[in-house]
């Protein structure tokens, strides 16, 4: 009887061995590159004399160095984010924007991004005011900025990826204007006032694109998990674990209209390297796999040169559930 038990005790063991050991196969958590947000390219950029001639700090995700000089920014270091921190150069006028901060959190750094006025004086007397959100993405920005219409074509959107998590885990915080409005202001008409609350907000979107012979991309849903944010937070929240959707989730209980297809343009490089839209026709059946990921996060909703001043999202420590 007591060598009985030691066996059934010691293949209890084993069984607690094996299933604690499925349950780290089955939650592992893997970083997106650069996720921990410890690591920043600070971008020494001069303005052109017309404007002020400032010089203007940059702030872009990969590993630390300073750039200094006015040069197109690319991606390095195999880091696959982009930020709403950019070099336009229009008309020979060498401007900056920024709007997302490396900001220290513990022993590390988190990002913070911020939605803002940003101006400018043309000659000491014109003034010119914008709103930019803040926004860190998967992806590449086409710079120099040549103007300002369609602000997402500048943009190539997303990254391969072929598979499928379970979840996106990260850290944030919440400082939300009170307004129940949004602000217009694109520089070049009178500001106005867009009708619903501005929201802060993470978007995943797993797709299955595709290019056909005229060099036009589309896209199916294969994946999808979009959170908005209207309220402030009394601090950080760690640790949140948003669980990603597969197929199509317009039945599901968890579906919000801001999910649906096509929700807003996104732009990408074609085969023959022209910037051209993303053209989301629908869901992907149940067990197709994508191609892509779309990974963003943003201070403001509602396209470009909309937003409420003083929204503020802070991530930090994004990874990957599986």
């Amino acid at each position: 009887m007591e060598m009985e038990m030691k066996w059934k005790l010691r293949c209890l063991g084993l069984l607690i061995i094996v299933n604690c050991q499925l349950s780290i196969v089955h939650c592992q958590r893997h970083p997106v590159p650069f996720g921990d947000m410890d690591h920043w390219v600070v971008r020494e950029i001069h303005e052109s004399g017309i404007i002020g001639g400032n010089t203007k700090l940059l702030y872009e995700l990969g590993p630390s160095d300073t750039i200094v000089g006015n040069t197109a920014f690319r991606n390095r270091g195999g880091s696959p984010w982009a930020t709403s921190n950019v070099m336009a150069k229009v008309a020979g006028v060498v401007k900056t924007n920024t709007s997302v901060f490396p900001e220290r959190r513990g022993d590390g750094w988190c990002a913070r991004m911020e939605t803002r006025m940003e101006g400018m004086k043309v000659l000491g007397l014109v003034d010119i005011e914008v709103i930019a959100a803040g926004s860190i993405f998967l992806g590449e920005v086409h710079e120099p900025i040549r103007g300002t219409r369609n602000p997402q074509a500048m943009l190539r959107s997303g990254v391969p990826f072929t598979q499928k998590p379970k979840a996106l885990r990260f850290d944030y915080k919440v400082k939300a204007a009170p307004e129940k409005h949004r602000v217009r202001s694109t520089g070049f008409s009178r500001k106005s006032t867009v009708a619903g609350q501005d929201s802060l907000a993470v978007i995943l979107l797993l797709q299955k694109r595709w290019e056909d012979a005229a060099g036009n991309v589309y896209s199916k849903r294969v994946g999808t998990m979009v959170r908005r944010y209207t309220e402030s937070t009394p601090g950080w929240v760690n640790g949140a674990t948003c669980p990603i959707l597969y197929g199509d989730i317009t039945s599901s209980p968890e579906y919000r209209p801001y999910m649906r297809i096509q929700v807003e343009e996104r732009y990408t490089s074609n085969s023959k390297g022209k910037s051209v839209p993303i053209q989301e026709v629908g869901w992907a059946e149940p067990g197709e796999t994508p191609t892509h990921m779309v990974l963003q996060f943003t201070s403001s909703h509602g396209g470009a040169y909309v937003g409420s001043p003083g929204n503020t999202l802070w991530i930090d420590n994004v990874e990957l559930v599986y």
